[in-house]
């Protein structure tokens, strides 16, 4: 058997290395998210009351957590998006590439292009929406300040009991709108970066093409996606601590706010959000391809 032969990744592999990089950027970037949902909550109360949204800034609201909850509250509410790495990621990762093929093959092209790209970005981004909304509702729910909800669990059955099962899935729009851009931008610039960039021979320099791309790429989807994920957590959050959206569809509410409150209410947050899924963005593309290498030596070496 030759040694140049290409050996497909099964989707196991592919599911256990989205896995992987998924938990890994968590662990490390969790932090940053609570402090955007708490960032874009109290903006909104702001907003509502009719005071100057320039006092709140991204340290003050850092500060006051750790000031007055204690540094473990900036990892309250983590269970549930360690719990939706596993397939979020997993669908993020596998539908793209299994997105790409097909996109390709309907092409009859051999090698992706900024369109494919950006199409199986779309792709994969409807997919994992389906999939996140229940754990990050019940993220954003414990991660808000006025929350009483004691864990995870509680939240979810408090969530049920008053709402009903459907009301898992309050935000879905907002999250299919938010997700399918983020990805299109994420996977469509890192090929448009990695085209800039000269090939790389060696491993080292590989990995470190990888995570420039993957950087500016997670820097640039966030510009693209913010105001998607305002109304989402806005909708989310909605009939627990007072705070309202302004339409029951998402793409009406971003125009709703904007024309109500301009432009910066659309961004709160953008600056917690590039910290939290920028440097992520190139940690991740690492991750992944780092485990998908490791699973590709296994798979050649069960294979032979």
């Amino acid at each position: 058997m030759s040694d140049n032969k290409v050996y497909p990744l099964p989707f196991l592999c592919q599911f256990l290395a989205g896995a992987g990089a998924g938990m890994s950027e968590t662990l490390v970037m969790y932090p940053l998210d609570v402090v955007k949902t708490r960032f874009q909550l109290q903006e909104t109360r702001i907003l509502s009351l009719g005071k100057n949204i320039e006092k709140i800034t991204m340290m003050t609201c850092l500060s006051k957590i750790i000031r007055n909850e204690s540094i473990k509250h900036l990892y309250k509410g983590m269970s549930s998006p360690i719990l939706m790495e596993v397939p979020k990621r997993a669908v993020k990762f596998s539908c793209n590439d299994l997105f790409q093929n097909i996109l390709m093959k309907k092409s009859q092209t051999s090698k992706a292009n900024g369109i494919i790209t950006l199409l199986s970005g779309t792709l994969a981004g409807l997919f994992e929406s389906f999939i996140v909304v229940p754990f990050e509702l019940v993220k954003i729910r414990l991660q808000d300040a006025n929350s009483n909800y004691r864990s995870p669990s509680h939240c979810l059955r408090k969530t049920i009991e008053n709402e009903g099962i459907t009301s898992l899935y309050k935000g879905l729009e907002a999250t299919v709108w938010r997700n399918s851009i983020w990805n299109a931008s994420y996977f469509g610039l890192i090929y448009q970066v990695k085209k800039l960039m000269p090939t790389q021979s060696t491993n080292d320099k590989s990995v470190g093409r990888n995570f420039i791309a993957g950087t500016i790429a997670g820097c640039m989807s966030c510009f693209f996606s913010v105001p998607f994920d305002v109304i989402k957590t806005k909708i989310q959050v909605s009939k627990v601590s007072g705070c309202v959206h302004n339409s029951n569809w998402a793409l009406l509410s971003v125009f709703l706010m904007y024309k109500k409150y301009g432009l910066r209410s659309i961004y709160r947050g953008i600056i917690p959000i590039i910290c939290r899924y920028g440097p992520g963005g190139g940690p991740l593309l690492v991750s992944f391809n780092g485990f998908s290498e490791l699973f590709k030596k296994i798979h050649q070496r069960l294979s032979n």
